[in-house]
């Protein structure tokens, strides 16, 4: 029987994790956390690490996991999607090639507080894998590769493979070559939160659900069931950013759309390799991704209509048969042998993007701090993000708190109907370069518009 609209990961939470109960009124703690999702959690994990005294309270409008976090594609992966040359722009080579290594360390930072808690999510560090389909693709992961090693990135982090290679970790159909990167893991992302929500709890961290922030400032934050005054408020809302008063235009909401196949035969897995169970993608412009997940299913994602008028967030629009269509159509396209395997999930979510394309961190000592825009590579860096926040809001000194994505508030987005415009006319141009390189020719306009996107 197919299943639409709840996720995978959410689905098969078993047991389902505790109904936790809302705000009962006013309240006074030092910090107050708004977002029950990767970034709220992981600071105040590590509020409580560096000062278990803290009065910490998370606020999160639905439950643990409800947004990103509990619907994303389960990518442990050690990127920022501006990219090294952004930040170095901004600052340094040597600080952002800093910033790129403290991201790296973050997915073995993740592995051990698994380790540690004994949170079961399938987290598995199999790397990711990068194929390239077309000549242009191809071209360009050699270019890659060449600039990584002159940056001093070596075999250990980034590896050039052969099709034969690439076809052995992979075997889609039309692999060129591939990238192979080691600093990814594979992960339930659903288990993940929620077992930080536990161990938060376990930690003395307060958590009320179906409990909506309407206004949000230094020191405050107004609900629908009490005002909270703190010490410090965290706003840690992504793609939700647009329901906070003043705040509809500060990150985008964007949808990325994701299916899930039935487990898969011994036999079958034998065709279609991931043995290690990297994650992987292919070198287009509209972005895919898959991971082999712990029960031998494939979960695979897509963006398929990414953005709703006015930073609208439509719960039915998460199911759209259409956008799934294209998702699926896509999976099979790089696995043939998936043609009329059962698909048991379908279902969406919106991430945050700021108007640069650039995750940050952002620290106010009068009472204010905030994190996100991850533009849907946040499992890993929201972990770096609320490490650093904890670490500034203690006054707490690190090599964290200097890295170059720590800094101001992104700007704002541009009033419609432009944002819609530019969203649209980007996935198009995109779209139609896709099926350009995919005839040999690389797309000039795309590879400058990647790259303006990505501050290069």
């Amino acid at each position: 029987m197919t299943m639409t609209g709840r996720s995978l990961w959410l689905d098969e939470l078993d047991p389902s994790p505790p109904a936790r109960p809302p705000l009962g009124g006013d309240r006074d703690v030092d910090v107050a956390i708004v977002g029950g999702g990767f970034t709220g959690l992981w600071t105040a994990y590590y509020l409580k690490k560096l000062d278990p005294t803290l009065d910490v309270l998370v606020i999160e409008r639905e439950h643990v996991g409800f947004g990103a976090s509990g619907r994303n594609g389960g990518w442990v992966v050690a990127e920022l999607a501006a990219g090294l040359d952004r930040y170095a722009k901004q600052t340094s080579l040597d600080e952002a090639i800093r910033q790129e290594r403290a991201v790296f360390d973050t997915v073995d930072e993740i592995g051990g507080f698994v380790a540690e808690h004994g949170v079961s999510c399938g987290f598995a560090k199999g790397g990711a894998i990068r194929l390239a389909r077309n000549d242009p693709q191809h071209r360009r992961q050699i270019e890659e590769i060449d600039h990584h090693r002159s940056l001093g990135f070596g075999e250990d982090d980034f590896q050039l493979l052969s099709a034969e290679d690439a076809r052995t970790k992979c075997n889609a159909t039309d692999v060129l070559g591939g990238i192979w990167f080691a600093h990814c893991a594979s992960v339930d992302p659903a288990r993940l939160v929620t077992g930080m929500a536990t161990v938060c709890e376990d930690m003395g961290t307060k958590i009320v659900e179906r409990t909506a922030a309407t206004q949000i400032g230094p020191g405050r934050v107004v609900t629908d069931l009490g005002v909270v005054r703190a010490g410090h408020v965290v706003q840690a809302t992504e793609g939700y950013t647009r329901d906070l008063e003043g705040e509809r235009r500060r990150l985008l909401p964007l949808y990325s759309r994701m299916v899930a196949t039935e487990p898969l035969s011994e036999a079958m897995w034998d065709e279609i390799g991931l043995d290690t169970r990297p994650t992987f993608c292919d070198d287009r412009y509209m972005v895919i991704y898959g991971q082999r997940t712990e029960d031998d299913r494939i979960a695979f994602g897509g963006r398929g209509v990414p953005y709703l008028y006015g930073s609208t967030i439509d719960p039915a629009s998460e199911s759209r048969g259409e956008s799934h269509q294209l998702v699926h159509e896509a999976l099979v396209g790089l696995f043939p042998a998936l043609e009329g395997v059962e698909i048991t999930h379908r279902w969406g979510g919106v991430m945050g993007v700021p108007r640069d394309w650039a995750p940050f961190v952002h620290h106010d000592p009068a009472g204010f701090s905030a994190a996100g825009g991850y533009i849907g590579e946040g499992v890993a860096p929201s972990n770096l993000a609320g490490r650093t926040l904890a670490e500034l809001i203690t006054k707490t000194d690190s090599e964290r708190v200097t890295l170059p994505w720590v800094g101001g508030l992104p700007r704002r987005w541009e009033p419609e109907p432009l944002r819609w415009l530019g969203v649209r006319s980007s996935r198009w141009v995109m779209g139609r370069a896709d099926a350009v390189e995919d005839g040999g020719r690389e797309s000039k306009v795309a590879v400058k518009l990647s790259q303006w996107l990505r501050g290069s």
